[in-house]
């Protein structure tokens, strides 16, 4: 039961072979004995969860179910929870319940999904590793000495795991997609606008979007059927007609024109990913794509430009964590300026004072021209290149990650080599566009391979639809550690 996919589990519930409080239970069952070993969840709120599952089972019986009703679902604890603590992975929000819920939640709540806990994450999303969280690192389920990826590592875990049959989480430069490569996962990062950013606490609010994760492309269609949508509450959400994400899951690949661009199978590549990604790419011309060769010579600049962007925004955005209105305040202060000093150096951990005194600088008079206005003109250079590459192919392949998970603490003190794990993922943030990750494979130390697929523009039902017709001729996504087949 805990491996199958979320179609499986709702034909369960709906025939009344289970109901969502027997379902619900059996999955905190298994959370709360695996939790411990790889810290996937900060929150876990036993009593709520099986108040929502006799809720669902409710709206079962009288013939109001949706396809995710009774279905647990782990929400990312950058999401705010009515009545649940929603931390965001940090001391500065330790204490904080939410009063509200996320556009995100509202959604689930709506179709009558169970929220099973809230996941671990990087503190304030700013990490490749879930290393930075206050509540400490989460471990990956392939290999307990591995990182999980990040800053949605706590999702990515709880899935690969089988805590959870899916979770939510966001995506900023790359944090759906890397911990689903490195977890072995599927995660799609929809196009900039299609999921509402209302209740998400922010990060940098130009690149932040939620975004589902799951065991396969065919999960995550259902998810974003209930994910997506126009929120008036966020000024960037887009306002487009409702789509039905799972309408072109069995069209065939047929005449499908894949781009690989030239830039993305260099020598920053390890061997074991491209060998992975290189026999998915085959049996995808089994399937009856071609490929084409593509290039977006702006993608180079992809880090340096995400790296002056988002802790310029993230130098904004968390300026509201002064200890005043909300969250942690320092115990011993002289003044109000003594308080607010206190307070961030005591609240924030050391990569979030990191991008938040690089914000600061490329904000600050002087520099703001030099690098934040620079900045903005070469992400635009990114997003062109992608224009001309879609009117050469359908969709653009590479790998997700230039390496399979590495050790834990491997690169805690280097923080260039830890950005540098979202090189192939940051640049599809930059530009807005949808991107997606699945399971193709096995590298070193049989740590999973992730696979990058990038859409065009509102192109999620397509990708979608290339994922699962990949899924559906073999079989990476439904494999889970040995250790957990029970």
């Amino acid at each position: 039961m805990f491996n199958f996919s979320l179609k499986q589990l709702s034909g369960l519930l709906s025939a009344k072979k289970i109901s969502s409080i027997e379902l619900t239970g059996e999955f905190l069952k298994r959370l709360k004995t695996l939790n411990p070993g790889y810290n996937a969840f900060i929150t876990i709120n036993e009593e709520t969860s099986l108040v929502q599952a006799r809720a669902a089972d409710a709206m079962i019986a009288a013939g109001q179910a949706h396809p995710l009703t009774g279905i647990p679902v782990a929400q990312k604890d950058i999401f705010c929870t009515k009545g649940w603590r929603t931390t965001c992975g940090s001391k500065m929000l330790s204490n904080f319940i939410s009063p509200y819920d996320a556009d995100v939640v509202e959604r689930f709540n709506t179709v009558g999904a169970v929220n099973i806990g809230k996941t671990n994450m990087d503190e304030f999303a700013m990490g490749s590793s879930n290393e930075t969280s206050f509540y400490g690192p989460v471990k990956n389920p392939w290999d307990i000495t591995a990182v999980p990826g990040g800053s949605s590592g706590g999702s990515a875990c709880a899935v690969a795991a089988r805590m959870t049959p899916a979770a939510t989480g966001t995506d900023t430069g790359g944090s759906i997609r890397q911990p689903a490569a490195l977890c072995g996962i599927s995660g799609i990062k929809p196009t900039y606008g299609l999921v509402s950013r209302y209740g998400m606490i922010a990060f940098a609010s130009s690149l932040d979007q939620g975004g589902p994760m799951a065991k396969s492309a065919e999960d995550l269609a259902l998810m974003l059927n209930v994910m997506a949508g126009f929120d008036v509450r966020d000024s960037t959400s887009l306002q487009r007609e409702p789509e039905d994400y799972t309408r072109d899951l069995e069209k065939p690949l047929a005449g499908l024109r894949i781009g690989l661009p030239k830039e993305y199978f260099v020598k920053e590549i390890n061997d074991d990913v491209a060998r992975a990604v290189e026999a998915a790419i085959a049996e995808y011309r089994k399937l009856g794509a071609t490929t084409v060769e593509v290039s977006l010579p702006a993608t180079k600049l992809s880090v340096p430009v995400y790296y002056v962007l988002a802790p310029a925004e993230a130098s904004s955005n968390l300026s509201r964590f002064d200890g005043v209105r909300y969250g942690y305040r320092a115990p011993d202060y002289i003044d109000l300026s003594d308080m607010y000093r206190k307070t961030r150096a005591q609240g924030f951990g050391a990569e979030v004072k990191r991008r938040i005194l690089i914000g600061t600088y490329v904000l600050s008079h002087g520099y703001y021209d030099a690098y934040y206005i620079q900045a903005q003109k070469l992400r635009r250079l990114i997003a062109q290149d992608f224009i001309e590459a879609f009117k050469q192919c359908d969709i653009i392949m590479g790998p997700t990650s230039p390496t399979v998970a590495f050790d834990l603490g491997e690169k805690s003190s280097d923080p260039v080599q830890m950005y540098l794990s979202d090189a192939y993922t940051i640049a599809v943030n930059l530009a807005g566009l949808p991107g997606m990750s699945i399971p193709v494979g096995f590298g070193n130390k049989n740590r999973p391979v992730g696979l990058h697929l990038i859409g065009n523009y509102f192109a999620e039902a397509q990708m979608l639809n290339v994922a699962h017709q990949y899924q559906e001729a073999t079989d990476w996504h439904v494999r889970m550690p040995v250790q957990l087949q029970t």
